[in-house]
């Protein structure tokens, strides 16, 4: 496994060997299915979001390949603490109208079955490249105050940019969504398949639509500050799998920065090598039961709140895609 920690809005990377070659593999955690695809013969990787909103804890992961082929292991997510950042926007962005409502949560829907739809292809095959050339200022996570009031967690990267900045595609994949938002401005999101999805939001202008297929790096747009803003700048958030998980996990673990760390990050990668071994299910002694994080591992160790209009996933929606 890869990680840059097992902590809440991070992605751990899983490498799976097989005794033999296989179509198939499943890989689930977090009671969801993970973003799983072949590296070679014999091995596969797999993607898993560890969410914002995951309790410290042992979370059991499961491997099947067929005919009898499995594995489990335990991922041990720890305690991460937050900090608050607070920011003064438009009262509108805080408590909307009631003529909004219908609006708000028509949006609300939109997203949440974006995020919840997976295409079974993986889409890119480059590395995740950083939207803009500018470094992060707010960290993924931090719980938002707008207006003296508490809403959720911040649920991706802000890159501040002059407006105008060209923006790009962190990876190759679909356009699904290209419109005005109400929370988010002009929104882009882009399904790179395999239930991972980028959003890049508060545009100036959008240079796809919907329906388009990208490339990784290709021109989509330029910075802007529509939407909820206190000022130009991009809003990059990741979903894998729906598990929304820091932009900057993704660049280091999945992306073309030196050495696999990027400059906003004062994490390494914390585990740096180690695969999990699938047997034959039938014997009791082919199961590979470990514990990330463990020293002793059997693992090859070589190895928003929108307003009081809305309904409980609106607001959902609305803090997670607070910026």
């Amino acid at each position: 496994m890869q990680a840059r920690a097992v902590e809440p809005g991070e992605l751990a990377v899983l490498t799976i060997a097989l005794p033999e070659h296989r179509d198939a593999v499943r890989v689930r955690a977090f009671d969801r299915d993970a973003a799983a695809f072949a590296v070679d013969d014999r091995r596969w990787r797999a993607l898993v979001g560890i969410d914002l909103d995951v309790k410290p804890g042992a979370y059991l992961v499961t491997v099947e390949a067929g005919a009898g082929l499995m594995a489990t292991t335990d991922l041990m997510v720890a305690r991460h603490r937050f900090p608050t950042r607070r920011l003064t926007v438009d009262e509108g962005f805080v408590n909307p109208p009631p003529t909004l409502t219908d609006r708000i949560m028509q949006e609300a829907a939109l997203l949440g079955t974006t995020w919840q739809q997976v295409t079974p292809e993986r889409l890119w095959s480059a590395p995740f490249v950083r939207p803009v050339p500018q470094p992060a200022n707010s960290q993924f996570g931090t719980r938002s105050v707008f207006n003296g009031r508490p809403r959720g967690a911040h649920g991706g990267a802000d890159f501040p940019s002059p407006a105008g900045t060209p923006i790009h595609a962190p990876n190759a994949g679909r356009v699904v969504i290209a419109r005005d938002l109400y929370f988010t401005g002009n929104t882009v999101v882009i399904d790179h398949g395999l239930g991972i999805f980028s959003m890049l939001a508060h545009l100036s202008a959008m240079d796809v639509r919907e329906g388009d297929r990208v490339e990784a790096d290709a021109a989509i747009g330029r910075v802007g500050a529509t939407g909820r803003v206190t000022g130009p700048h991009l809003h990059w958030a990741v979903r894998v799998n729906g598990a929304r998980v820091d932009p900057l996990s993704v660049l280091a673990l999945l992306g073309n920065e030196p050495s696999g760390l990027v400059r906003e990050s004062r994490r390494q990668i914390a585990y740096p090598s180690a695969t999990i071994i699938v047997r034959a299910s039938t014997m009791m002694a082919g199961i590979t039961s470990s514990t990330f994080g463990d020293s002793n591992s059997v693992l090859d160790a070589a190895t928003s709140d929108t307003s009081r209009f809305c309904k409980s996933r609106c607001r959902r929606w609305a803090s997670a895609s607070a910026s």
